[in-house]
């Protein structure tokens, strides 16, 4: 039987974050250990959200969403969890209610450095990091970040790295945002679920699949990006659209039926018919990225 010390104890830090505007929740969290999606983060939409770390007790992410759901609050969630719980000293662990109210635990047994800072509505912590500076960055740059949850939960998450992150290094890392009715089609409240299982940079990569899935599956585009195909546009799609073997006509700046025709090709393999507008117009970032493929092909 594995004793106490020798509990597989994962370098981890993450942050639970409650947005006041929207009612959305979420988790972002990156580990020294594989799939840390899958452990960690914890949340359903108008409930609250839970990331549950160090010596993980994975029971605290749904028996935590029933108490909460049973309208206890962040506090009073981690109280009776802790309560239950045979070995609180080596658990860390964040809660935040749909109301905005956050709680959080780390016990005397984490390994150095282990801590958190609550918040308005958030909380960071994280165990084995380079010292305090971590979740004491992660908390200054939710709150000075501008944007959705999304944004400030990522921005968090960089911010903990720049400033040392885990102390054992780097392997995954997850973003969870739910949202009533947010997921694919309405069906779930999966608004935003991505995982980077194992990767050197898994921050890094971890902010280029969300870049996809937002253009693919998210509408929260600046209208001012919703750019008129004119001639200079043209130009760009068809250079790009032929550098990727979609377009074989000249470059004209005309938008003409065979380049119609090869942007509309590119959308569909790519999965971008949401974010296709009325014949004449494209989103920014659906060019910039057509032009990072056309620049790797």
């Amino acid at each position: 039987m594995t004793s106490q010390s020798q509990m597989l104890r994962p370098s981890t830090f993450s942050i639970v974050a409650f947005d006041f505007e929207n009612g959305d929740l979420g988790v972002a969290v990156q580990s020294k250990f594989p799939a840390v999606g899958a452990v960690v983060p914890w949340a359903r939409a108008g409930v609250g959200a839970i990331a549950t770390q160090a010596s993980c007790n994975t029971t605290y992410g749904p028996n935590g969403l029933k108490m909460l759901e049973r309208n206890l609050s962040a506090q009073e969630t981690l109280r009776k969890l802790l309560a239950d719980d045979r070995s609180p000293q080596v658990r860390q662990f964040a809660v935040v209610d749909a109301k905005g109210q956050a709680a959080a635990h780390t016990g005397t047994e984490c390994l150095e450095w282990a801590g958190h800072v609550t918040g308005k509505g958030y909380s960071c912590q994280g165990n084995i990091l380079a010292g305090a500076k971590v979740v004491e960055s992660m908390a200054r740059a939710y709150d000075e970040t501008s944007g959705d949850l999304i944004d400030k939960l990522m921005q968090a998450l960089s911010a903990g790295q720049a400033a040392g992150g885990d102390r054992r290094g780097q392997q995954s890392a997850a973003l969870l945002v739910v949202r009533e009715k947010g997921g694919y089609e309405g069906f779930t409240d999966r608004y935003v679920d991505l995982r980077v299982d194992d990767h050197p940079t898994p921050i890094e990569e971890l902010k280029r699949v969300l870049k996809v899935y937002d253009m693919t599956m998210l509408s929260r585009e600046d209208p001012k990006n919703l750019l008129t195909i004119d001639s200079d546009v043209t130009v760009i799609l068809q250079k790009n659209l032929a550098k990727l073997g979609m377009y074989k006509g000249a470059i004209t700046g005309i938008l003409n039926d065979e380049t119609s025709k090869a942007l509309k090709e590119f959308v569909n393999i790519n999965n971008f018919e949401n974010r296709m507008h009325e014949e004449g117009r494209i989103w920014k970032s659906i060019l910039d990225y057509m032009s990072e493929l056309a620049n790797k092909a």
